[in-house]
């Protein structure tokens, strides 16, 4: 009687979550043992990189932790965690030229990225309140109409999640086209260093997958209450 089919639903997303990230340690610790041939960190080919596309003014700061590497547009700053900022591993480089990768898009105005942009203030604010709103149309019948509002507020995550997809793609995209055509990396050693961003791609394709079923989810309870 306590059976919900939710865990069915999610179980694949839960599954493919797990492999991921087993996937994105492995590699990224196998590459991390290999010396990229130009002997160049994370940091150095971060800036060569941003200056050969004219980007002088954006700053390379090294982040705490493991694998937080990012982009922040409001300070147009990319952030190489420490395993990458000095390291000279083809998993460094690979990194640091995936996030140089936000940092072209956003120069050169990438609709996609832009469109994330947009949609992650809504994103916040509906996952925040998407789910007590839901429930709490679900449990008093004189607010029903609430259900539809956190489906509807819950769907700017979803839909932030899915946007995602295209922006990091593109970013890896970019990434291994520079390292390759530039001559940081060998043919084999670009290689090496897409494995590490291939895994860490289905991380973001799990986290889609999720939010795409938890919104099923949702509909699912709606239709049973109505």
């Amino acid at each position: 009687m306590f059976f919900d089919p939710y865990y069915i639903i999610v179980l694949p997303a839960v599954i493919l979550a797990f492999w991921a990230q087993h996937k994105v340690r492995k590699s990224f610790q196998l590459m991390s043992e290999v010396r990229n041939m130009a002997g160049l960190t994370g940091a150095q080919v971060a800036r060569r990189i941003l200056d050969a596309n004219g980007l002088h003014d954006v700053e390379i700061v090294p982040e705490p932790g493991h694998l937080t590497d990012h982009y922040d547009p409001r300070t147009r700053t990319v952030h190489l965690s420490e395993v990458v900022y000095g390291q000279r591993s083809l998993a460094a480089l690979g990194v640091a030229a995936h996030e140089c990768g936000h940092a072209i898009q956003h120069s050169t105005a990438y609709s996609f990225l832009q469109f994330r942009h947009a949609l992650l203030g809504p994103a916040q604010f509906g996952s925040n309140l998407a789910i007590p709103l839901f429930f709490i149309g679900l449990i008093f019948s004189s607010l029903h109409f609430l259900t539809t509002i956190g489906i509807i507020f819950f769907s700017f995550a979803v839909l932030f999640h899915i946007v995602t997809l295209p922006v990091e793609y593109d970013a890896s995209r970019r990434a291994m086209a520079i390292l390759g055509n530039g001559g940081y990396l060998s043919p084999d050693e670009v290689d090496g260093a897409k494995k590490v961003l291939d895994a860490a791609a289905w991380t973001y394709v799990a986290g889609a997958l999720m939010a795409v079923l938890q919104l099923i989810h949702l509909l699912i309870l709606r239709e049973r209450s109505d």
